[in-house]
């Protein structure tokens, strides 16, 4: 079996949520989906991407049970200080206020794409072999 890059596949992540994304039904004049479970679905599906690239560089998978945000939050507190106020905002606006609750305000999926595609890239930074 060919290991993937999982910076790479994160990314991909990205693109699969964009493309659920569409499916929301955006109004321009109200600047909102129509559609929350597609921002649900969007926002799960950036999460999860986030949380390959996050276990790419963060030791998080040691030890009984499934990590939690706390662990997450701690290692990336322990390993890059700037990553860690993006896994904060990030769990809050991509698996919280999109995943969770729907939020159809296109300005908050913004933000949540936006965050996405920060840890990512701050990962890649981290990520042995990836550099710039």
């Amino acid at each position: 079996m060919i290991k993937k890059n999982p910076i790479d596949e994160a990314r991909r992540y990205v693109t699969n949520a964009e493309e659920v994304i569409q499916k929301a039904n955006y109004d321009p004049e109200l600047k909102r989906y129509s559609d929350e479970k597609y921002v649900k679905i969007a926002g799960n599906t950036l999460w999860n991407g986030c949380l390959i690239a996050l276990d790419a560089v963060l030791d998080v998978r040691k030890g009984k049970g499934r990590p939690d945000i706390d662990k997450y939050k701690e290692a990336a507190s322990k390993r890059d200080k700037k990553l860690l106020a993006f896994v904060v905002d990030g769990y809050n606006i991509m698996h919280l206020c999109m995943g969770y609750d729907g939020i159809k305000d296109k300005r908050v999926c913004d933000v949540g794409f936006d965050n996405a595609n920060t840890i990512i890239s701050r990962c890649a930074l981290l990520y042995p072999g990836e550099g710039c």
